[in-house]
C-alpha cells in the first residue's frame, strides 16, 4: 500500500508540475506570480474560519482554462530552483497522511459493499435499506453542526432548490444500486458501473450547451463498453433486473453530475455540508415512499432475515445502520483524498478502488468468475483508466 500511495503521489505532483508548462506569467522584481483566476469548487478548506479556495484556474498559451488544484495553498513557479522544488517536494510526514486516507477510503467502500450485500441477501427491502443510508447521512452531520466539530453553513430556500435535483438523482442512483446488489455480484455490479464515462460523455454533450472532449476521449469508450459487454454475456449471476439498474443508476449518478454544474454556480458549500443537505433532502423525500411500500412488510422481513441468516434482532439493526455509515465515511474519504491530489490522480485512484472492491468481493463471496468475465472487467477497467488521464486534454480551438 506505501508503495502503491507514493506511485500514486509523486504521480499526482508530477502532473500538477507539468501542467504549469507553456502558462502565461507576469513578473515583478521581487518575484513570479502565475496569472491564476480563482474558479468555485464546493470543497474549501477552513483557515481562522473563513472558507479559502484552493482551487485555481491555470491559462495556457494554447489551451482552454484547466483546473489544477494547489495542496495547502502553495504556490508553484515555473522558474523555481532545484531547491524550491525540493521543498514544495512532498515530506514523509505527508505521504504517510495521505496513505492513512486512501487506506481509509477504500477500505470503507469494500466494507460498505459487503456489509450491504450480506444485508441485501436477508433482507431484501431496497427502499428502507436506501432509507437509513440516508438517514445515517443526516444524522452524522447533524451531530457535527451541533457538536461544534463542523462549521455550520446555513441553506436559503433557493439554496435547497437548486441542491434538490442532485438530492433527487443521488436518491434514485442509491436505490438502484442496491436492487442491483440484491440481485447480482458485487462484482458484476461494479463493472457495470465501469461504464460511467460513457454516460457522463453522453449526458454532458445532451444538456452542457457548449461541451467539448477530444477524440482520446471517444476511443477511451471503446474499451469501458466493449468490456462490459463481454464481462456481462460471460457473467454466472446475470439476471435482466440486475443489469439494467446497475446501468440505470450509471445514469442517475452522472446526471447528478451533470446537475451540479447547471445548478450550483454560486452555492458555496464544503463537501460535508453539502452531502449533509442532499442526504436530508433525500430521507425527507424517500420516507413517504418507504412508508406506503414497505413499512408493512418490516415485522415480517426481520423475522424472516433473522431466522436466515442466524442475527438476532438487534444485529440486523447494527449491520444495516452500519452499512449507512460506512456509506457515509467512504464518500468523506473520497474528498479529504481529493483535497491533497489533483482531480486527473483521484480518477486513477477511483479506478483502482473498483479493482479493489471487486477483487475482495470475489474473495469474501466466494463467486464463480469465468475466463471471460475476468477479460471483460480488465479490459472496461483499462478504458476507465485511460479515460481518468485522457478527459482534461483540452480540445485545440478552431482557428
Amino acid at each position: 500500500m506505501v508503495a502503491f500511495v507514493a506511485s500514486f503521489w509523486n504521480t499526482s505532483w508530477k502532473l500538477g508540475y507539468r501542467s504549469l508548462k507553456g502558462v502565461n506569467y507576469s513578473t515583478t522584481s521581487y518575484s513570479r506570480k502565475l496569472a491564476v483566476r480563482h474558479n468555485f469548487q464546493p470543497w474549501h478548506t477552513i483557515h481562522n474560519k473563513r472558507f479559502v479556495d484552493h482551487s485555481l484556474k491555470l491559462t495556457g498559451p494554447s489551451s482552454s482554462p484547466m483546473m489544477m488544484t494547489l495542496g495547502d495553498g502553495a504556490e508553484s513557479s515555473t522558474g523555481a530552483s532545484p531547491s524550491q522544488v525540493k521543498q514544495h517536494s512532498p515530506s514523509l510526514q505527508k505521504l504517510v497522511v495521505l496513505t492513512f486516507y486512501i487506506g481509509c477510503w477504500y477500505a470503507a467502500n469494500i466494507l460498505f459493499n459487503i456489509y450491504n450485500k450480506r444485508v441485501l441477501k436477508v433482507f431484501p427491502l431496497f427502499a428502507t435499506v436506501t432509507l437509513v443510508q440516508f438517514l445515517m447521512g443526516s444524522l452524522v452531520g447533524i451531530v457535527l453542526w451541533v457538536s461544534g466539530l463542523h462549521r455550520f453553513q446555513k441553506a436559503s430556500m433557493e439554496d435547497l432548490k437548486r441542491i434538490y435535483p442532485l438530492a433527487l438523482s443521488h436518491l434514485i442512483g442509491n436505490i438502484l444500486t442496491n436492487i442491483s446488489l440484491r440481485q447480482v455480484a458485487v462484482s458484476f455490479t461494479h463493472t457495470i458501473k465501469a461504464a460511467e464515462p460513457f454516460f457522463s460523455v453522453a449526458l454532458s454533450k445532451l444538456f452542457i450547451p457548449g461541451t467539448v472532449y477530444t477524440i482520446w476521449v471517444y476511443l477511451s469508450l471503446i474499451p469501458i463498453v466493449g468490456g462490459v459487454t463481454l464481462a456481462s454475456v460471460s457473467e454466472v449471476s446475470f439476471n435482466w433486473i440486475g443489469f439494467l439498474t446497475a446501468m440505470a443508476s450509471n445514469v442517475a449518478f452522472q446526471s447528478r453530475n451533470v446537475l451540479s454544474k447547471k445548478f450550483m454556480k454560486g452555492v458555496q458549500f464544503d463537501n460535508l455540508n453539502l452531502f449533509a443537505y442532499i442526504s436530508i433532502l433525500s430521507f425527507v423525500t424517500m420516507l413517504p415512499f418507504t412508508l406506503v411500500w414497505e413499512a408493512g412488510r418490516w415485522k415480517e422481513m426481520a423475522r424472516v432475515a433473522t431466522h436466515a441468516s442466524g442475527w438476532t434482532l438487534p444485529m440486523l439493526l447494527w449491520r444495516i445502520a452500519f452499512a449507512g455509515f460506512l456509506h457515509f465515511l467512504y464518500n468523506q474519504f473520497s474528498y479529504v483524498v481529493l483535497k491533497r491530489v489533483n482531480p486527473v490522480t483521484h480518477s486513477v485512484g477511483n479506478t483502482m478502488k473498483r479493482v479493489a472492491v471487486i477483487v475482495s468481493s470475489v474473495i469474501v463471496f466466494k463467486n464463480q468468475v469465468t475466463l471471460l468475465n475476468k477479460i471483460g472487467t480488465a479490459i472496461a477497467i483499462a478504458g476507465v483508466a485511460i479515460y481518468s488521464q485522457v478527459k482534461n486534454i483540452s480540445p485545440k480551438k478552431k482557428e
